[in-house]
């Protein structure tokens, strides 16, 4: 069996996650959003499947668990379902006809109907983007790995308020599981 010709069979899609004005509001690169939107735009005009992930709560928060030491500790009402922060960036804003997914932890996976998304639509590589690294892009690897998807991280359009959190993850775990580009390098091989 050619495992470079099984590899490129697989379906891909690119997800963007928790790019949301109130997360990209915190965001210290003013070229983030447009890094995104290359890669937005590189996905859809390779016919690539663009996934949106976004946190957000049901009113009153009843996912919100008070052991879970990141939700738990968010203010009441951020992210809630009537909070303008957990509309998607303007920037790289969903069309009508793609997915958005909403998810009740740090995982994608978290809560959210994407595994049943992906498999619906026989997706098996998964190109991840998002705020922040060590945050719903570690945690969305970890879990994908383990659910056996393929995987591409896209560096730059990848964000950690820590600099350093971020190389250690791009440069030394994430390579473990994933393979690594910029928007640029995976905009150039097709998407």
């Amino acid at each position: 069996m050619d495992m470079n010709a099984d590899m490129n069979a697989d379906k891909t899609a690119l997800l963007v996650m928790d790019v949301q004005e109130g997360i990209v509001a915190r965001v210290q690169e003013s070229d983030y959003v447009p890094r995104v939107s290359r890669a937005v735009d590189a996905a859809r005009n390779a016919g690539i499947p663009v996934v949106y992930v976004a946190i957000g709560f049901r009113s009153g928060r009843p996912e919100a668990s008070a052991r879970n030491k990141i939700v738990g500790s968010l203010p009441p009402g951020l992210y809630t379902e009537d909070d303008p922060k957990i509309a998607i960036h303007a920037g790289v804003a969903p069309r009508p006809d793609e997915v958005v997914v909403t998810k009740r932890r740090v995982s994608a996976f978290a809560g959210s109907d994407l595994d049943v998304v992906l498999r619906s639509g026989d997706i098996t590589h998964l190109v991840l983007t998002g705020v922040a690294t060590g945050g719903v892009v570690l945690s969305t690897l970890r879990q994908a790995a383990d659910l056996d998807f393929r995987l591409t991280v896209l560096s730059d359009a990848c964000y950690d308020p820590d600099p350093e959190v971020h190389r250690l993850l791009i440069e030394k775990v994430f390579p473990s599981q994933a393979e690594v580009m910029t928007v640029e390098e995976w905009a150039k091989a097709g998407g």
